[in-house]
């Protein structure tokens, strides 16, 4: 049976890991070397590493701290923000990322995604979705959250995918930071218009938002958080001993 991942994400900016709520109010957090390294060590499946205002602010990522993530950490890891090109793709995979994440650059340009896939296979172009409710249908926005494309998020996911996306994260803006789970509606959306991998993110505020992810959604592929676990909230060990007592299958620690 395929285990289902827990994966902690690292939201950086200026160097330094931030979290906010609904994607605004940003706060300081820790260094992502350090987090980076004691999310490997704590039993966590992979690790994602944003760059949230590089395409925002028109910049490449910051690669040097990205090496030094990479260095420190033993799981795998996903790196997006500021990604526009088939360069950038190559740029921070030789700083050591196994998987690119990739948002606004394809939106502007959704020829990356399949030249990308065509370059380093599916397996290493991800797809990440920040999808928030307009108008009753799901929308997707840019730049971290701040524009509304005016594009159907579903539609755009498929497309998405067959261009060669191998996995998609969804991230609810309309859950993100707040605490009250997963947004299942929206989630089950994507799992029914695709077959590739999703990860399921933002809304996490307890160990049972996870084990009703699973347990409502078992096409979902795995849970990402961020502020549960920097903050303590929520450890991975005891996360996944709790989801095995649920009879959810995991990774052991």
């Amino acid at each position: 049976m395929i285990t289902k991942r827990i994966i902690p994400c690292l939201d950086v900016r200026d160097g330094r890991v931030v979290k906010g709520v609904n994607f605004e109010g940003l706060s300081d957090v820790s260094s992502p070397v350090e987090l980076g390294r004691y999310y490997s060590d704590s039993g966590a499946d992979e690790l994602v590493f944003y760059d949230i205002t590089a395409s925002h602010e028109g910049r490449r990522l910051f690669t040097d701290i990205l090496t030094e993530v990479a260095r420190t950490i033993f799981i795998p890891l996903t790196v997006g923000g500021g990604i526009a090109s088939v360069d950038d793709f190559d740029r921070v995979l030789k700083c050591g990322a196994d998987k690119v994440s990739v948002n606004s650059g394809a939106i502007r340009d959704p020829s990356l995604i399949h030249n990308a896939a065509k370059r380093y296979g599916d397996q290493c172009v991800v797809l990440s979705a920040d999808v928030k409710r307009v108008d009753g249908e799901f929308r997707v926005f840019a730049k971290g959250g701040r524009v509304d494309t005016g594009m159907e998020a579903i539609a755009w996911i498929k497309k998405g995918v067959s261009l060669g996306a191998g996995e998609i994260v969804v991230n609810s803006i309309d859950t993100d930071g707040v605490k009250q789970g997963f947004d299942l509606e929206m989630l089950a959306a994507v799992c029914d218009a695709v077959k590739v991998p999703v990860i399921a993110s933002g809304g996490a505020g307890c160990v049972r938002d996870f084990v009703t992810l699973f347990e409502t959604l078992p096409g979902v592929d795995a849970g990402l958080a961020a502020s549960i676990f920097h903050f303590g909230e929520v450890t991975i060990p005891e996360l996944k001993a709790e989801l095995k007592t649920h009879g959810i299958p995991v990774r052991e620690v």
